[in-house]
């Protein structure tokens, strides 16, 4: 653990904190929130981070990255009235779909998900999904049908953590993936919408996606404390958030110190309104941290690549280095590494099955990843066989040879 050039005045408050207590705010019940600031400063220090393989191996998230680009593909083949489609229809929009290599190639590595056969038209390699492909996907839009109105909630709570209740439609569809929502959700309304969402003109010309709502929404956060009963519901009243240290996890007891009395801060839910809090106050980074609690809770595997996140920082609230909210809070969050990206995973989700409610679709994907597995198994099984093949073909030859010198 490491101090980047700190002052001896911070070294004092964070040995000699102030005799004012964090609980000052109950003799004084009219003070704003930004009053209360915590009187360990937090900010200077590094935290290093530290491998946990426990969280690296879940499937499902290291997966998903990959799984994207073969629903999209999968999408492609399923709407179409004939259910095939040739090459020439999707090799050209190989980045619009996010497929990293040549799209023919990617295809050919999953032939539990897609079946190649020669089309009609100037032998050109056909796709269609294979029987098992085919019934996950009747089952995922099955889903999608009858988790309408969870998926309308997940989106509204959404919306509602901005600023002005408004996102930018580019914002919502480029989420879309991680709040499982299908490609087309926005494009039916009528169907997918009620009437608390509308329609708007943003500034810079942009369409954006508004919600109206006068009912008071809970986080997961207050609703599993509600059920624990240490919290009744109260303005400005404490939450602690429920940690899970990674094993061999050592932190220096300034840290420690800090991190309780962190703890202790009133919560903010991230739909309250937040304008009056102090941004570089302790109560400020609590707030953050409870949004990207909440946020990762809505999504379908409680994760999503760090980067990805950047472009709610205008419209949340959120700070500049809100990255760094992670890398403090190792016992809430944990930072992946694998993939060549950094993925934020919440440790909750995956260490308190019943604190987070499982997405609809996690299911459903699950299934997918398993046929992806089946398709490494085909690929090998092909390449052991061709191998021996041609082991088989050189001895015959070989055999040959001698009869013709003989």
């Amino acid at each position: 653990m490491l101090f980047n050039k700190p002052t001896c005045k911070t070294l004092k408050n964070l040995i000699f904190p102030s005799e004012q207590t964090i609980f000052s705010f109950l003799r004084h019940p009219h003070n704003p929130p930004h009053t209360y600031t915590q009187k360990f400063n937090y900010v200077d220090v590094y935290m290093k981070w530290k491998k946990d393989s426990y969280y690296d191996s879940i499937e499902q998230i290291h997966k998903s990255i990959v799984l994207k680009p073969i629903i999209s593909l999968k999408n492609c083949i399923s709407q179409d009235p004939n259910g095939c489609i040739p090459i020439s229809d999707v090799s050209k929009r190989g980045i619009q779909l996010e497929v990293p290599m040549k799209v023919a190639r990617f295809l050919r590595l999953y032939p539990s998900i897609f079946e190649e056969f020669t089309g009609p038209q100037y032998s050109l390699p056909w796709f269609r999904l294979t029987p098992e492909a085919d019934e996950i996907d009747r089952e995922e839009k099955r889903v999608y049908e009858d988790c309408r109105e969870d998926l309308r909630d997940r989106l509204k709570k959404f919306i509602l953590m901005s600023k002005e209740k408004v996102l930018p439609l580019k914002i919502i569809q480029g989420m879309q993936w991680y709040l499982g929502l299908p490609d087309d959700f926005l494009q039916h309304p009528d169907k997918n919408l009620d009437e608390s969402f509308r329609f708007v003109e943003m500034e810079d010309g942009l369409k954006g996606l508004a919600v109206e709502s006068g009912e008071k929404v809970l986080s997961t956060v207050q609703r599993n404390a509600m059920k624990k009963g240490v919290y009744v519901g109260g303005p400005m009243e404490a939450i602690e958030f429920p940690l899970f240290p990674s094993k061999g996890l050592r932190l220096r007891r300034k840290i420690v110190d800090w991190l309780k009395e962190f703890q202790k801060l009133p919560y903010v839910s991230p739909y309250e309104e937040f304008s009056h809090l102090d941004p570089d106050s302790d109560i400020s980074e609590k707030r953050v941290v409870g949004l990207l609690h909440e946020l990762l809770s809505l999504f379908v595997e409680h994760s999503a690549e760090r980067k990805k996140l950047l472009c709610l920082k205008k419209h949340m609230g959120l700070p500049q280095k809100v990255h760094k909210a992670f890398e403090r809070h190792p016992s809430m969050f944990y930072l992946s590494l694998r993939n060549k990206t950094c993925t934020a995973i919440l440790k909750e989700a995956y260490c308190d099955e019943s604190a987070i409610e499982k997405h609809p679709l996690l299911r459903v994907r699950n299934k997918y990843i398993n046929l992806m597995r089946e398709s490494a198994t085909i690929l090998k099984t092909r390449r052991v066989n061709s191998r021996f093949a041609d082991l088989w073909d050189s001895g015959s030859e070989n055999e040959d040879g001698k009869e013709v010198a003989e």
